[in-house]
């Protein structure tokens, strides 16, 4: 989600740079609410991969239907194996391809050396823009927020139990990797010191470990709502974090959904590093909450096992306290 999140703020840029250019999307179905307040000239194709376009032959029907738009062009932001696959068979189709260079190399090289020791890499979002740009298509990234109207919808308010009047932030605490996870008791007494402020928590989760851990944290913190399968969809979830005060994340889609709408994200990192090209657009890297130790970055994506004794020192290391302070700044 994270990466296609991050294709949004480039989409919506070409889109009003190339008003004349038909833009189609292919995507899982349910990423279709960040596309849907794009300008008109983009179109978004839901892709259910589990089912309609499921293994080999699905994805031959899904390359005829992409050869059936007349497309004068394929530009391939994941290189994974399934964008591979359409792109080669595109390609022999006589239509120009372009895919994204992910920098391994260059990622490899930041594991090794350490960020202390290293430049920042290229974000992505220029990696985006560097494939259009071999298509012909050379333009600059004009992006605050998909939304022109933000107002809480009735549907909403029935969620957040008023109209915005102390500060609201949101916390997302979990991640596709233990990682980039910060330890939940520290979680917790963020919530807390914050509660204690007088401001109100949103809890964002989504998964079924998650659900039961955000519920007990809204009985237990005064000032706390979880919004774990109460915002009915993306749409919702996306029109919330827009009126948020500050959104704090780990190094997760939802820091990246944040940047959607606008919002200040206060980042939290551990394993993973800003440098390696993932911070959230328009974020600062004054923002994120992390330590310098000589192992970080220890992998690009958090996904591998902590190399010290001490087990993820950089996650155990922080303190609610610092954190509370960045975001109340």
């Amino acid at each position: 989600m994270g990466d296609v999140a991050m294709s949004v703020p480039v989409i919506k840029s070409l889109a009003e740079n190339y008003k004349d250019l038909e833009i189609v999307v292919l995507s899982r179905k349910n990423f279709e609410p960040m596309f849907s307040l794009l300008p008109q000239n983009v179109k978004f194709c839901g892709v259910d991969l589990k089912n309609d376009y499921k293994g080999i032959f699905g994805l031959n029907r899904l390359f005829k239907e992409i050869k059936n738009m007349k497309i004068d062009a394929y530009a391939d932001f994941h290189d994974v194996l399934r964008t591979k696959y359409l792109r080669i068979r595109t390609f022999f189709a006589g239509i120009k391809t372009e895919k994204i260079d992910k920098g391994r190399n260059e990622k490899k090289r930041l594991i090794k050396k350490g960020a202390e020791n290293s430049s920042p890499l290229k974000t992505t979002f220029e990696r985006y823009l560097d494939v259009l740009k071999k298509l012909g298509l050379d333009f600059k990234i004009n992006f605050h927020s998909i939304f022109s109207d933000n107002t809480l919808t009735e549907e909403i308010l029935k969620i957040t139990g008023e109209k915005k009047s102390d500060k609201w932030v949101g916390i997302a605490p979990f991640a596709a990797h233990k990682g980039k996870i910060l330890p939940l008791e520290t979680t917790e007494q963020t919530v807390k010191l914050l509660s204690g402020k007088g401001v109100k928590v949103f809890l964002f989760g989504a998964g079924k470990k998650e659900k039961p851990i955000l519920e007990e944290w809204e009985k237990k913190i005064p000032n706390t709502v979880s919004t774990a399968g109460k915002l009915g969809g993306l749409k919702n979830e996306l029109l919330l974090i827009s009126n948020l005060d500050c959104m704090v994340s780990m190094d997760s889609a939802n820091m990246h959904l944040a940047s959607l709408t606008g919002t200040r994200v206060v980042s939290v990192w551990g394993a993973t590093h800003p440098k390696a090209g993932f911070l959230g657009l328009n974020q600062k890297e004054s923002d994120s909450v992390q330590i310098s130790l000589n192992c970080r970055p220890c992998s690009v994506y958090g996904n591998k096992e902590c190399k010290l004794n001490e087990k993820y020192k950089c996650l155990n290391s922080l303190k609610a306290e610092d954190i509370v302070k960045k975001i109340l700044m």
